[in-house]
């Protein structure tokens, strides 16, 4: 059905092949010739589209570089500088440009040519960025490019000395598995205490980011920055109402399985009470899971998984392995967190993470591996703009990958208790992430909607969207000075304000496609690859009814899945 993953880069017709981006001044007279070139004719206009893609793709990948090299390497100077110079001496630049390249395709008499049914959500788009581009809001956005940086290098620098041996936070939480309790209250303390070592280090860059992004919104003629970020990140499909509605239902049917799950926790460990240093740990005598050793152990179990799904994913990753696209072990001195990051050009993206060794690096890998699928997708598609994809469809991709991977996790595991323990895991965190999407997404309307409040006011408002959605079933008694900065280890925060809500949207809709997986998995792998090959040619809506979905944030919709998924766990667990 599909070819194997033959990614070819595109090759160059606008600029010189061996055209690299160094600094402005080499740069521009690609942008002034497209400013300036006349468009006489439908030929034309389609021709100018193809070389602004072609500058496109090549800027936005050497852009991608340069993050990956820092994130890599976050002491390496050398590579933060060359990041910072884009930010503030080419991408400021770009923006001016930008606009001027969006109002010459709008004013174009041909564009109305176009086919609409590929070009509709990408001048809906252009037409977006016309309305709010201002000039006075180049330099801030520059600064807030490097800014966000910081949290990465705040972040980065933090580790824990367990048994006279350093390790990151990362490294560290896998000792929240061990079945020695005492363990891991030590190590739950630790990790906590060293995150209180940099509170005001953190509190001081997000009040400053908070203040940076209202000016931005202010001057383009919002009232607050979540007016402006839904308009910016295209969220032209729902509203800030729907994602009210999206926090009750979590509250409404969510939360009840929650505690049921946790509750199970509970008496699986034979305690009194749950605390949190007890919510990933197993009973004595039960070894943590260990799914691999190194990170070309995971890769190489994660290709096999793929590769019985089905051999089109697991090729993606073999093309990205031969093009050296994988950073995956944990190792001081590398940026937190996981990406897979497009690469515009050359069509394979490169996937980071911080493997640790645990089951949640399993997760992270095929999550990151279905984002991947999606570049390769999308990549055929003519402009590079029509591969920028929605992010509420673009998390489809890699939840879905999870929760479909999972009948193939036996690459992982040689066990049939190991392997069910794991997708018992699985389940119980497609669940137990709802609530805390619930939380950052509320707390985010929050912070923007009072852009002028205090550090006090904001762990106020914290403690109480915290408290609304926490679980009874676990035993926070005394632990209130580290869970006022709980939202200080989501890097979302700081890095991409407002983008979490989709991975609640997102994963409502990976749990639909899994309940047709259930059904009849052929047709949902075929649901799932046709919606992904569209990119973002169609609106929101229409990419999720070409996976057989339905765009709904209902707490009626939001019900039955959660039914669905309540069965599906009732089943693995023995009573």
């Amino acid at each position: 059905m599909h070819p194997k993953a033959a990614i070819q880069k595109i090759p160059r017709n606008f600029l010189p092949a061996d055209y690299k981006v160094t600094d402005w001044n080499s740069l521009e007279p690609y942008f002034s010739e497209l400013a300036e070139r006349s468009l006489n004719s439908k030929a034309e206009l389609s021709q100018w589209l193809q070389d602004l893609s072609e500058l496109e793709a090549v800027v936005s990948e050497d852009a991608c570089w340069r993050q990956i090299k820092m994130t890599c390497d976050t002491t390496d100077k050398s590579l933060e500088e060359a990041f910072t110079y884009f930010c503030m001496e080419i991408q400021p630049k770009l923006q001016a440009y930008a606009d001027q390249l969006n109002k010459k395709l709008i004013a174009c008499p041909f564009t109305d040519e176009l086919d609409q049914s590929l070009y509709h959500t990408y001048l809906r788009s252009v037409r977006k960025s016309i309305e709010l581009f201002r000039e006075e809001n180049i330099p801030i956005a520059a600064e807030l490019s490097v800014l966000q940086q910081q949290y990465g290098a705040i972040a980065g620098k933090m580790t824990v000395e367990v048994d006279g041996k350093e390790y990151t936070l990362q490294q560290a939480a896998k000792f929240l598995e061990s079945s020695d309790r005492k363990l891991r209250e030590s190590v739950y303390h630790k990790i906590q205490d060293r995150r209180k070592q940099d509170e005001n280090a953190m509190h001081e860059l997000y009040s400053t980011l908070i203040a940076k992004r209202h000016q931005i919104a202010v001057n383009a003629g919002f009232e607050n920055y979540r007016d402006y970020k839904f308009k910016e990140l295209g969220r032209f499909d729902y509203t800030k109402e729907d994602c009210f509605q999206f926090h009750e239902a979590v509250k409404q049917y969510v939360l009840p399985l929650v505690n049921e799950i946790y509750e199970r926790k509970r008496q699986k460990l034979g305690l009194d009470t749950l605390r949190p240093w007890d919510t990933e740990a197993e009973p004595a005598g039960t070894q943590p899971l260990k799914p691999f050793t190194t990170g070309e152990d995971l890769y190489e179990k994660t290709v096999k998984c793929f590769d019985q799904l089905n051999p089109f994913f697991a090729d993606c990753l073999r093309k990205m392995k031969e093009m050296n696209h994988f950073d995956l072990e944990s190792r001081k001195g590398k940026a937190p967190g996981g990406y897979n990051c497009p690469l515009a050009e050359s069509g394979a993206p490169f996937i980071f993470m911080n493997a640790a060794g645990q089951m949640s690096d399993v997760t992270t890998m095929v999550h990151e591996g279905g984002h991947a699928v999606h570049s390769f997708l999308a990549h055929p598609l003519p402009l590079s703009a029509f591969k920028e994809y929605p992010m509420e469809i673009a998390e489809v991709a890699s939840m879905a990958m999870e929760l479909f991977s999972m009948d193939h996790w036996q690459a992982f595991f040689d066990n049939a208790s190991d392997l069910q323990r794991a997708k018992e895991h699985q389940l119980e965190r497609t669940i137990t992430i709802f609530p805390w999407i619930a939380i950052i997404d509320k707390f985010q309307h929050w912070v923007y909607e009072h852009p002028q409040h205090s550090v006090e006011e904001r762990t106020a408002a914290w403690m109480n969207i915290l408290n609304e959605f926490s679980t009874t079933a676990i035993d926070y008694t005394g632990l209130d000075a580290y869970r006022a900065i709980g939202w200080q280890r989501q890097l979302h925060l700081f890095e991409v304000p407002f983008y979490y809500i989709e991975y609640g949207i997102a994963q409502l809709g990976a749990i639909g496609l899994w309940m047709q997986y259930k059904k009849n998995p052929k047709q949902a792998l075929e649901n799932y690859m046709n919606a992904l090959s569209l990119g973002g040619t169609q609106t929101l809506p229409a990419l999720y009814k070409a996976a057989g979905l339905e765009f709904n944030l209902t707490p009626a919709y939001i019900k039955t899945l959660m039914e669905f998924v309540k069965t599906e766990m009732d089943q693995l667990i023995p009573a």
